[in-house]
């Protein structure tokens, strides 16, 4: 229906592309209420997609003027007023011309219903306003709590209790709503400024370790367990079991355990351990790698 304008193109990007598509739109009179009704009793009785074109591009300025009153959340322009215009379609497909109103005063519903939720599905990826109460209070906070401080006095701030008053929502709804709207969901690959090179993620610490450091360390673990597979040819069979099943195992087996095993006390399997942790380090003295083995 708006090929001709193109004004749903994602490719806009800047203010002078703005300012363009305004140029464009800005060439499509506006229609006189006679005009406007003959084609909406042409698009209503025979479906002429060409009367329907003509309502929708002789309106689309008033999508860009209502935009403007969202411009505060933070969104491009060009993304609500794309929003808009849907809204605009669905009004005019849904027009009914014999109720004698003009179509923009009942566009102006969908074109701000859409935009709403556009506002709030941006907003968080947690969902917000599932009540009517809350999507109303989403919308009128923020301008009622501008004009409470202003009635309130120079250095004063309107209380909670007040906003609720003024909005007739309960005092936690408003604490609840004015924490939401304190912070915003952002991608961390979102650039920090439109147009620069830098991203949020950029600014994350990274604690990956160099390949230099990872190799080391590979290379430090495959020395010490070399020492200790050297050490245990020395051992016993009780301190091999140790060795295996406590030191190196994933799922190391408790001392009470290991006495069971050997039929033999905990405080003799804590000494049996010592043993053979004493007997590694020494393997290890001059290696480098003293340390790697806590007594």
């Amino acid at each position: 229906m708006l090929e001709k304008v193109n004004p749903m193109a994602t490719s806009i990007k800047s203010d002078n592309a703005m300012d363009r598509y305004v140029s464009e739109i800005n060439r499509y009179p506006i229609l006189t209420r006679q005009q406007e009704l003959e084609l909406a009793e042409r698009y209503v009785k025979d479906n002429e997609v060409e009367a329907a074109h003509q309502l929708v591009v002789s309106n689309l300025r008033f999508v860009v003027k209502i935009a403007h009153e969202y411009r505060g959340y933070g969104l491009k322009l060009l993304d609500l007023v794309q929003e808009g215009n849907i809204g605009l379609m669905m009004a005019v497909k849904k027009f009914d011309p014999s109720k004698g109103y003009r179509l923009i005063s009942y566009a102006v519903w969908w074109i701000r219903a859409y935009m709403q939720n556009f506002v709030m599905r941006s907003w968080s990826l947690v969902k917000l306003g599932t009540t009517q109460a809350q999507r109303k209070l989403f919308f009128k906070l923020r301008s009622e709590r501008e004009r409470a401080d202003r009635e309130a006095g120079s250095g004063s701030a309107a209380s909670t209790h007040d906003l609720a008053a003024r909005l007739a929502v309960d005092e936690v709804e408003v604490v609840d709503m004015e924490m939401r709207l304190s912070s915003r969901d952002f991608s961390l690959d979102a650039e920090l400024q439109e147009g620069a090179r830098q991203s949020h993620l950029d600014l994350l610490p990274s604690h990956n370790t160099d390949h230099e450091d990872a190799y080391a360390a590979l290379e430090e673990k495959q020395l010490l367990r070399d020492k200790v597979d050297e050490t245990m040819t020395h051992l016993n069979e009780k301190e091999r079991y140790i060795v295996v099943e406590r030191l190196l195992a994933e799922d190391p087996k408790t001392l009470q355990e290991i006495g069971r095993h050997f039929s033999i006390s905990r405080e003799r399997a804590r000494q049996i351990e010592g043993n053979v942790l004493r007997k590694i380090k020494t393997a290890l003295v001059g290696s480098g790698l003293d340390e790697a083995v806590a007594a």
